[in-house]
């Protein structure tokens, strides 16, 4: 497959001083920020005729090229994983995320990822995430369940990448979180960066924060726990586990933020519970949402008033 025509940029007044990197993301909402960081960092950014770094300044006339490579080609091995699709055409696939499974292959697992299921049952999948990421547009922790969309095309992976980087897909999530919540519903607004001494993690202390906004509202509760219903207006790693840290009623189960409470769950009670988007080809607003897995049903029996997972909320 040949390459693409280069994209070819001029800077103007407005975005001088801003990071290559920055003004690249503003320009070019249709790639996500890390596929701006590796085509730099892999030269196929240039600034001015020259290879350059993400973090580079760019000045007003500057010129930017972009010339994206040609997909990769897809490596991982197909494996005959159990999936529960909630929708798909020719498009893309819409899937019910389960607890326990890596999206896809990395330096700690190569194998036994959602990657590997989705080329058994669609083996044609969009090459634009490299040959470890086929399709995956967005991702999802290992132990967070729920709803993931995945492209099956180029230009539906364009499409979805630019709708979440643009802040257009609505997503909802259940969570069960240690407490009772003194606010039945609020917003939490708190910039999230790496954390200056624990990397795996991340924090509203980083000194490096991008910003990040959850809302939230309590669904049922009792004294020892609450079912918080979130929606991301931003999609910074791990967000609502790092905000609801921050409010001191930390996801339970979770092994990284949940601190005495991880212990509670086997794994982080965290379900991206819907999943709204511009349906990439008929352009329709497409709305999707996952059942909640087992061990959400059992946890919020004891929870007052009784919540029904089947009923509007």
């Amino acid at each position: 497959m040949l390459p693409k025509e280069p994209i070819r940029l001029i800077v103007p007044k407005q975005s001088a001083r801003l990071r290559l990197d920055q003004f690249l993301a503003r320009e070019l909402p249709q790639f996500s920020r890390a596929r701006l960081q590796k085509l730099i960092r892999n030269r196929n950014i240039t600034l001015n005729g020259a290879p350059a770094r993400p973090g580079d300044p760019v000045r007003a006339d500057d010129r930017v090229e972009v010339n994206e490579p040609p997909p990769e080609k897809i490596d991982s091995l197909p494996e005959d994983i159990a999936l529960d699709v909630l929708y798909q055409d020719d498009d893309l696939i819409v899937i019910n995320k389960p607890a326990g499974l890596v999206v896809h292959p990395g330096a700690g697992q190569r194998e036994h990822t959602l990657v590997n299921a989705l080329l058994f049952h669609f083996p044609k999948l969009s090459g634009i995430g490299g040959k470890e990421r086929p399709g995956i547009v967005h991702r999802l922790d290992k132990d967070t369940t729920g709803c993931l969309v995945i492209a099956r095309t180029d230009q539906t992976h364009r499409s979805l990448s630019a709708q979440f980087a643009g802040r257009t897909v609505e997503k909802v999530y259940l969570a069960l979180v240690a407490g009772k919540l003194r606010k039945t519903i609020g917003t939490i607004e708190e910039k999230i960066g790496r954390h200056p001494v624990h990397r795996q993690r991340m924090s509203i202390a980083a000194s490096r924060g991008r910003p990040a906004k959850t809302d939230y509202r309590v669904l049922s509760s009792s004294d020892e726990m609450t079912l918080v219903e979130c929606r991301l207006h931003s999609g910074r790693t791990h967000q609502i586990r790092v905000h609801l840290h921050h409010l001191r009623h930390p996801v339970l189960g979770d092994k990284v933020y949940g601190g005495r409470f991880a212990r509670y769950f086997p794994r982080q009670m965290l379900h991206a519970w819907k999943l709204s988007f511009r349906h990439p080809r008929t352009e329709d607003w497409r709305q999707f949402e996952a059942p909640p897995p087992q061990d959400f049903h059992d946890a919020v029996k004891s929870l007052r008033p009784p919540f029904d997972f089947a009923s509007p909320a």
